[in-house]
């Protein structure tokens, strides 16, 4: 009986690190039927010269809702995305109030929510058939939002106890695990107890507890003692989310806290880590400001994302908005943030530096995380639409510090085993049928700050759950991905 599709002659890699080899890789009913010797498919693709690999995962994204907004997910599938886990940084689309808009991240659907949990907000995903796989975590500012509002106050025991109910709810439902931010409202003003307590809820189900630490500056290694304290009290999984050292003279401390990590697996812990191969970083400005006390030196490093108050200055930098005014930097910052709408202002900071993320890279137990907001009306971070090739064509084509099948292992297979994606991330038979084929020699990304919504080049073809999702820079419309749910 022929297969659906066949691929011949590929270079296969199939995610666990080992060697690429000549290969076919067969496709039937959405799984991987033969890799090796394989039959006649209905279709043949001939991929010679190309690189066939699983599907990419991007571990840290912001897509809660963009699967609802733009279920094609172009920006994604493009790179050779074929599933993320969103939920990230603590703000996450579900557990949610219907009817409401949730004011602490996860994208704004217009009318609010339609669902109340986990299980509603999937069933929506599903229904809008989106193109590529999705799984979340529980995100805390979220569920502290639901339990005491936005309120700047410890958490009585009652409102951890209700807390905890939706962290456990949400893992009966199929969550990864449960996400913080804790240098975002509401979630900054929670003590480290209420954390533990909270990712606790998720240690019978071998959830991992991600983290957007409370400081990735100054402060940067009391923070990873923080998070592995928490770690350890709840008996859990620790995963750092794009991990960084924050602000110029914070600059090489990157090895320091890879250090501390190493420790912590040494002595038992297990503890992985995401990065993104950019120098800026990006987020809701307004939290990462005091108006009573401006950082000028951080303000001069800023340029607008999207600003619906302002969208002249979509693309420009805080110090030019100032000189186009005639105007102090501090007081275009006030001018923005003060404005109708302006506490919806994305910004974009370059705080990083490039050695560090080649240290980064470096780590055996690095992935690869976007931390893309996918806002498409301005001009977003680049990290939205650029990625994985970037990490394909900067920091394995171009500067080796990584080999092209430890690259892939990083944003396959190892990603699946974290993430508890069951039978995803190896090109493997009896595994589900997400695949990349791309040119090894001419993958780039295109995206810029100045010019962010651009697709890269060198992915020939993405499948997803063996359908054509992507091929020769065409977006099918298959709509074949699903809401994945953990270690299931």
């Amino acid at each position: 009986m022929p297969a659906d599709i066949t691929i011949r002659n590929a270079r296969v890699i199939d995610g666990s690190g080992g060697p690429g080899v000549a290969g076919d890789v067969a496709v039937t009913d959405g799984r991987i039927s033969a890799v090796g010797s394989v039959p006649a498919g209905r279709r043949e693709i001939d991929a010679r010269g190309m690189v066939l690999c699983p599907g990419f995962v991007d571990v840290h994204s912001h897509d809660d809702t963009a699967f609802i907004r733009y279920p094609g997910m172009e920006f994604k599938l493009a790179q050779g995305v074929t599933s993320e886990v969103s939920g990230n940084c603590g703000s996450s689309a579900a557990p949610a109030k219907p009817g409401e808009v949730i004011p602490v991240g996860g994208g704004i659907v217009p009318g609010g929510a339609e669902w109340a949990d986990l299980a509603g907000y999937f069933e929506k995903v599903d229904g809008q058939r989106p193109a590529i796989n999705n799984a979340m975590l529980a995100g805390h500012n979220t569920i502290r939002w639901l339990a005491m509002g936005m309120d700047k106050r410890a958490a009585t025991a009652a409102e951890i106890a209700t807390m905890r109910g939706l962290v456990e709810k949400a893992m009966e439902q199929g969550a990864v695990g449960f996400s913080t931010g804790l240098i975002y409202e509401p979630g900054r003003y929670s003590n480290t107890e209420e954390v533990v307590a909270l990712a606790s809820g998720i240690a019978p189900f071998g959830g991992i507890y991600a983290t957007h630490m409370r400081n990735e500056g100054d402060r940067l290694l009391e923070a990873v003692e923080e998070t592995l304290h928490i770690g350890k009290e709840a008996g859990c999984a620790v995963h750092i989310s794009h991990h960084k050292a924050a602000g110029r003279k914070n600059w090489g401390r990157v090895p320091e806290s890879l250090a501390r990590v190493d420790r912590a697996n040494a002595e038992g812990m297990d503890v992985t880590l995401d990065v993104y191969p950019y120098t800026a970083g990006s987020g809701p400005m307004a939290q990462y400001v005091n108006l009573d006390h401006i950082d000028v030196e951080w303000v001069k490093n800023v340029r607008i994302a999207s600003c619906p108050a302002f969208r002249e200055f979509e693309g420009k930098s805080i110090p030019d908005i100032a000189a186009e005014r005639d105007i102090y930097v501090e007081d275009a910052v006030r001018l923005i943030l003060t404005a109708p709408k302006g506490d919806r202002t994305i910004c974009i900071h370059f705080i990083i530096d490039e050695a560090d993320i080649e240290t980064n890279l470096r780590h055996p137990r690095m992935m690869v995380g976007s931390d893309g907001i996918p806002n498409l009306a301005g001009k977003p971070h680049p990290r939205l639409f650029g990625t994985f090739p970037r990490i394909l064509s900067t920091y394995v084509r171009e500067r080796g510090v990584l080999t092209l099948e430890d690259a892939i292992r990083r944003m396959t297979s190892l990603s699946c085993e974290r993430f508890g994606l069951v039978e995803r991330g190896l090109v493997k038979e009896g595994y589900w049928a997400d695949l990349v084929l791309f040119d090894p020699a001419t993958v780039r990304d295109l995206a810029t700050y100045d010019d962010p919504q651009q697709e890269p080049e060198g992915i020939r073809m993405v499948m997803v759950n063996g359908q054509v999702a992507y091929e020769d820079g065409q977006h099918t419309g298959a709509g074949a991905g699903r809401s994945l749910r953990y270690r299931r």
